[in-house]
C-alpha cells in the first residue's frame, strides 16, 4: 500500500509517496530529500540530534513517523536562514564558540530557535538550560551553548521591541 503525504520543507512543498508507513520523519528529511544537516544520533528521541521545526514547534524527528506530519510546515537547519546569511542563533552560536565537535550543533541551534520562538526561554540561563535540556553534546559545550541562547534571545527581545 502506498500512502501520498505533502509537507513544506524550508519553504518548498513536497508531494511524496510512501511505500513504507513505518519511516521516521528523520529518515525521510535524510534519504529522501538529502537534508543531511538533521542528524541521527541515538535514533530514540534521548540525544536532541534531530531536532526540526513543525509548525513553529521543536520536534525529535527520530520520534515521528513522516505520515504523521502530512500538511505539516518544517524547518531544518538547512532552511532556518535566508541563502548566504545567519540566523541569530547561528551568529550567537559562533561568537560564543558554543560547539566543539560540531554533531550535535545543527539539533541545539534548532531547539535553540525554537525556544526563542515559544518565548519560554528568558534570559535566565537555568531557564534556558532546563529549555535546552534534550540535547545532548558529548563534547560538554554546554556553557557556551547556554550563553548563545541568551544571546540570541535578547537579540530576538530588542529587534520585537523596536
Amino acid at each position: 500500500m502506498t500512502l501520498s503525504i505533502t509537507l513544506t520543507v524550508n519553504g518548498t512543498p513536497h508531494h511524496l509517496a510512501l511505500d513504507d508507513m513505518r519511516v521516521t520523519l528523520l529518515d525521510l528529511l535524510r534519504d529522501r530529500l538529502g537534508l543531511t544537516g538533521t542528524k541521527k544520533g541515538c535514533d530514540r528521541g534521548q540525544c536532541g540530534a534531530c531536532t526540526v521545526l513543525v509548525d513553529g514547534r521543536r520536534l525529535n524527528a527520530c520520534l515521528s513517523l513522516a505520515v504523521q506530519q502530512d500538511g505539516a510546515d518544517i524547518v531544518t537547519i538547512e532552511g532556518l536562514a535566508p541563502e548566504g546569511s545567519l540566523h541569530p542563533v547561528q551568529e550567537a552560536f559562533l561568537e560564543h564558540d558554543a560547539f566543539q565537535c560540531g554533531y550535535c550543533t545543527p539539533g541545539q541551534i534548532m531547539s535553540a530557535a525554537g525556544l526563542i520562538a515559544e518565548g519560554a526561554d528568558g534570559t535566565d540561563m537555568e531557564r534556558i538550560r532546563e529549555g535546552m535540556s534534550g540535547n545532548i553534546c558529548r563534547c560538554g559545550a554546554y556553557r557556551g551553548i547556554a550563553e548563545a541562547v541568551a544571546e540570541a534571545a535578547r537579540k530576538a527581545r530588542t529587534e520585537a521591541d523596536a
